[in-house]
């Protein structure tokens, strides 16, 4: 109906023992492996099936669809990112916050030059409303951890804190992607990106203390 909101896209069950797990991770692997490969468009669930050499039942237990698989995917790389932002977090509050956020954009930065992997997923959650919609609620779960660490930062603006960190986010993906296309320079691109970014912070700090 119109507006009524997609639902997510995730698998059909988790696996819950040890050999089930080995098998679910083989297909994520192998999907993540293939799709820079072959990229998107001709990535099938037959041949990361017949990649992870699991039967092709054993990856429909578990995916409805590829669209289903590149967002578990996504789903991954948002639990890794999270993961380093708390550790991030823990260093917030502090006079050394814009060393502090130079150095986490440093990591991203270098998990997307080394990783070809998360520009390819990153593309492939946006091919579809549906999986734009799941890979957005996912860049969410990022924007709420980053709005509890502008809450110091920005203590005079908490209405509009989500929107900021949404903001935040969603623009550091995009000029990562940006950033290891063939062609750019991605050490130029990541440098303009700290500057954008710890910019904007340094505005909304020195607004608050007016």
């Amino acid at each position: 109906m119109p507006g009524q909101r997609a639902e997510p896209l995730v698998p059909r069950k988790r696996p819950t023992q040890e050999r089930s797990r080995r098998k679910f991770e083989a297909m994520l692997t192998s999907a993540r492996d293939l799709l820079i490969d072959v990229g998107f468009e001709s990535l099938t669930c037959e041949e990361i099936a017949s990649r992870a050499e699991v039967p092709i039942g054993t990856l429909y237990q578990y995916f409805a669809n590829k669209y289903v698989i590149v967002c578990e995917l996504d789903r991954q790389d948002t639990v890794d990112v999270r993961d380093e932002l708390a550790a991030f977090a823990s260093e917030v509050p502090s006079l050394e916050w814009p060393r502090l956020l130079e150095k986490f954009l440093d990591h991203l930065a270098a998990l997307w030059r080394d990783d070809p992997s998360r520009r390819a997923v990153w593309l492939a959650v946006q091919s579809t409303p549906a999986t734009r919609a799941t890979a957005t609620l996912n860049e969410r779960e990022l924007a709420a951890l980053v709005a509890r660490i502008l809450a110091p930062l920005t203590p005079t603006q908490r209405g509009r804190r989500e929107m900021m960190a949404q903001v935040l986010v969603h623009t550091a993906y995009s000029l990562l992607s940006f950033s290891v296309q063939d062609g750019h320079d991605h050490p130029e691109t990541v440098a303009e990106l700290k500057r954008m970014l710890a910019g904007y912070l340094l505005l909304e700090e020195s607004t608050s203390d007016i």
